[in-house]
Order: structure tokens, then sequence, then C-alpha cells
């Protein structure tokens, strides 16, 4: 089993800056990620990084999201700049493990006001 504990979410201004953190409970040899969740919407995938470090994000945040990860800590950030209302969602952080067995965090909310 693996759990998951984002933090970083909060209510930001258009344009604004954010860094979200996510904790695994020991190291992930596979995928770490983020979804997210906006109010009435499917979740969807916003970027991933694998062991190797390969690097995948959605369109609608490339050049402004950027995910890094720091094996030594279990950790996988995501910095996200020039914040759009349309980024308002619940932020979920995901992990597959060596199994291929998917985990998530509890979600953190990031709301930007426009």
């Amino acid at each position: 089993q693996v759990q998951l504990v984002e933090s970083g979410g909060g209510l930001v201004q258009a344009g604004g800056s954010l860094r979200l953190s996510c904790v695994a409970s020991r190291k992930i040899f596979n995928n770490m990620g983020w979804y997210r969740q906006a109010l009435g919407k499917q979740r969807e995938f916003v970027a991933s990084i694998a062991s190797g470090s390969r690097i995948n994000y959605v369109d609608s945040v490339k050049g402004r999201f950027t995910i890094s990860r720091d094996n030594a800590k279990n950790t996988v950030y995501l910095q996200m700049n020039s914040l759009k209302y349309e980024d308002t969602a619940v932020y979920y952080c995901n992990a597959v493990d060596e199994w291929l067995r998917t985990y998530w965090g509890q979600g953190t909310q990031v709301t930007v006001s426009s």
C-alpha cells in the first residue's frame, strides 16, 4: 500500500503561482503525476513524470506548469505559473507502483480568482 499526501493548494489571483507537493509513504518505482477535477467535470490528466524522468503534460498547461520529482524524498511537485481561472479545481496526486497498482491522494483545492 502507498499513502499520498498533497499540500500547497490555496487561493491565488489570475497570473499568480502555486507549488503543489505530494509525498508518498514509500519509494515509487513507476509514474507519479497530477490530475485535477473541476466542479461538475470529470477528472482529467494534468502531468506525469516517470521514474526515468520522462514527462508528459496536458496541452492546456504546457509552458505554464512544471512537474518534477525528488526520488530521495519520495515526492513529486507541480509548479504552476501564470494561473488562469480555468485552472480552478481539486488537484489529485497519482502514483503507479511497480506492480502497476494506482494510488490517489486526498486532493488539494486550487482556486484562481479572475
